[in-house]
């Protein structure tokens, strides 16, 4: 698949699934996303990003749905149940904390959270199915410094996660306990120092290999649409169509 093949899909849905606004859609597709990622995504460190998006989307939405029910505007609508109202300064008129929470409340709630979260969700997934590097051979030269600095800050939280986990499994070895709230500066310094290690690499690297020298590139696997990509785009440009 083209890199950008991924990125135009995650676009397209993301823009539908807001216009449209249907649970129903938005879960059926979260579910066949999971499916394509599950078959599709690769061995590299940014194959678990999806898994993270999700989780991010998970809590999303039941941080808004518990803020739609305690904060919000009054909805008429079937009563549900009724929260202690406390009273709001002037300043804040039309917003009501606790009171009657209806149906129509809730249900709106969740449609927003779950535009939220399939936005969230399927970013997550182009960024899984996708290869940073071949990403970066993809762009075009114009935006070549930002796709740099993206590409860089999208491989660096995998590379994150991982130096995390080594650090707290040498640190239970040694028998320090790492799930106290103090231990957090125990871990900080040795992962502050690991990354500041890592970034001087990267630009000793970036440097002997002329980044930023040249302004025109050459490309040694230069990608070329094939027509998987023009079937997964058109998909993706016909739900829009719809959503329209």
């Amino acid at each position: 698949m083209h890199p950008l093949a991924w990125w135009l899909w995650s676009a397209l849905l993301a823009t539908a699934l807001v216009r449209l606004q249907n649970n129903w859609l938005t879960i059926a597709v979260i579910a066949l996303t999971t499916v394509i990622v599950a078959l599709f995504k690769s061995d590299g460190p940014w194959a678990d990003s999806y898994k993270w998006a999700l989780k991010l989307a998970f809590t999303v939405i039941a941080i808004r749905v518990f803020i739609g029910i305690i904060i919000g505007v009054p909805v008429p609508g079937h009563v549900l149940f009724t929260l202690p109202k406390l009273p709001m300064p002037s300043w804040m008129a039309g917003i009501t904390l606790g009171g009657a929470v209806t149906w129509e409340r809730i249900s709106s709630t969740i449609i927003e959270s779950f535009a939220i979260a399939s936005i969230i969700a399927l970013f997550g997934a182009a960024t899984a199915l996708t290869n940073p590097r071949a990403l970066l051979r993809a762009v075009p030269p114009v935006f070549y410094e930002v796709a740099i600095v993206l590409v860089i800050a999208t491989t660096l939280t995998p590379q994150l996660v991982g130096n995390l986990k080594r650090i707290r499994t040498a640190q239970r070895l040694r028998g320090i306990n790492t799930n106290r709230f103090l231990s957090l500066r125990q871990i900080a310094m040795p992962l502050l120092e690991d990354s500041l290690a890592r970034a001087l690499d990267l630009a000793a690297a970036m440097d002997s290999r002329g980044y930023g020298v040249y302004r025109k590139r050459s490309k040694y696997r230069p990608h070329k649409f094939q027509v998987k990509d023009a079937v997964v785009i058109a998909f993706s440009f016909a739900l829009l169509a719809v959503s329209l």
